[in-house]
């Protein structure tokens, strides 16, 4: 998968933010363990309103161009009032227009190269 270099998904995420998500600074391309010295990305971030951290990766399995957020495990139980609850749901809103704006990225760049 090409356009999981870490190159690609940051002009992606740079694109991402220029549609003007309020949320969207808090992203970051960070390198992901690979096969050898392949230059493969995740995009992670902390969650502001609670203190979780996720991580957005492109399903594996062959030909798919969906894309996952995976929210790292809490030690903790994480209470929150009405206005972190608003907060969060806007944090949330902004990671699935992410992962809308990823999976078209990638099925557009699989499909110039077909």
């Amino acid at each position: 998968m090409p356009y999981r270099t870490i190159a690609t998904l940051q002009s992606w995420i740079d694109d991402f933010r220029t549609l003007g998500y309020d949320d969207a600074g808090i992203l970051r391309v960070i390198p992901q363990d690979g096969d050898g010295d392949s230059d493969t990305g995740l995009i992670a971030a902390r969650l502001r309103s609670v203190s979780t951290t996720f991580y957005v990766a492109p399903e594996t399995e062959p030909g798919a161009t969906g894309w996952a957020v995976t929210f790292e495990p809490r030690e903790n139980a994480a209470p929150l009032g009405s206005a972190r609850v608003l907060a969060l749901s806007g944090e949330l809103a902004m990671l699935s227009a992410l992962c809308t704006f990823l999976q078209g990225r990638a099925e557009a760049f699989v499909n110039a190269r077909t």
